[in-house]
């Protein structure tokens, strides 16, 4: 057991086009350890129509901005030290991102929080650091590519102890849907322009993210945690399940196909599927397909890929970072 005077309580907030994640976490400053005291996911949908309007819908901020109060709330309360906000990419490309800046700003008042719209490479190196820690002492292997499948955007990260290379691309599981998917189930017209689309950017990606000797795709957030669970059949969400589960590549990718052709009725009635995830899973299921099958194809891997799943990502990395930092905003 750590000694009182190592330990440090932080709080980190993810805030990114579909969902806003809470984490309070204890922080082992001489190891590095973290032990949860809370998470928690909400669907708030701050991405929806920012990629047709260049704006964040107003009820979306208002949502957003009141689950925001919520959660400094429980930062407060938990006794948590110090908190870091990261708005991802809808605030990254939202003309009126000032204004959730500001209301943020407001809601973590008591922290002296500044809420941070981070880069995809900033996003990219706190996901890697939040998802790798555990990998090394699960004895999975390196050279690890971690993407972060989000709602707007997919980050890839390339490294073993430490970030080699990055990049993020603009696709994801709200911005595919809203582009391409507007059928239910999707047509294969529709499905064809998603897969061509995400394709290109994949490309784009791996151009500059080599995947030449790497070992293990990690993969990140939500839609790829839900895929993992209608891989295994879970009979609900079971976040110790899917953390670390290693999944053959055809399972994986028939359970992403899967995903992608059922009717919304049909994803809304899987024991383990999120209802704010319904109606976006699918193109969040296609964007894991082709990662998989492209990483497969130029690692030289192909079905000898290891694919794993992991629930540590950027909030893990936020609080590791405020640790860093003595617990300090």
């Amino acid at each position: 057991m750590a000694e009182p005077d190592r330990l440090v309580r932080v709080g980190a907030v993810d805030c990114g086009t579909n969902s806003i994640r809470l984490l309070v976490a204890d922080i082992d400053r001489a190891t590095g350890a973290l032990t949860d005291v809370l998470r928690r996911m909400e669907i708030v949908r701050l991405g929806y129509g920012v990629d047709r309007t260049g704006r964040i819908d107003p009820d979306a901020m208002r949502r957003t901005l009141a689950m925001s109060r919520e959660y400094a709330g429980q930062c407060a309360s938990l006794g948590a030290e110090g908190v870091r906000f990261a708005a991802t990419s809808a605030s990254r490309d939202a003309a009126n991102a000032a204004e959730f800046v500001a209301g943020v700003r407001d809601a973590f008042a008591r922290f002296g929080t500044v809420p941070e719209v981070i880069t995809g490479d900033e996003e990219a190196a706190l996901s890697f650091r939040g998802a790798t820690g555990d990998l090394v002492a699960a004895g999975i292997d390196g050279p690890y590519l971690v993407v972060d499948l989000g709602g707007g955007s997919t980050e890839f990260v390339r490294g073993t102890h430490t970030v080699e290379a990055a990049r993020s691309v603009d696709i994801g599981c709200v911005r595919m849907t809203e582009r391409h998917l507007h059928s239910d189930p999707p047509t294969s017209d529709e499905i064809a322009a998603a897969t061509a689309d995400i394709e290109a950017a994949v490309a784009v990606a791996l151009q500059a993210v080599s995947v030449e000797g790497v070992r293990t795709l990690v993969g990140l957030a939500g839609s790829v945690t839900t895929v993992t669970a209608q891989a295994w059949s879970l009979p609900y969400y079971d976040a110790r399940r899917i953390h670390l589960a290693v999944t053959p590549v055809p399972r994986m990718r028939q359970a992403a196909r899967d995903l992608l052709g059922m009717t919304r009725a049909h994803r809304a009635a899987l024991p383990f599927m999120h209802p704010g995830r319904v109606d976006v899973i699918g193109a969040g299921a296609l964007v894991w397909d082709v990662v998989i099958g492209e990483v497969g194809v130029r690692s030289g891997r192909g079905d000898d890929l290891i694919v794993v799943s992991s629930e540590h990502d950027i909030l893990d990395g936020l609080a590791l970072s405020l640790a860093d930092r003595d617990g300090r905003n």
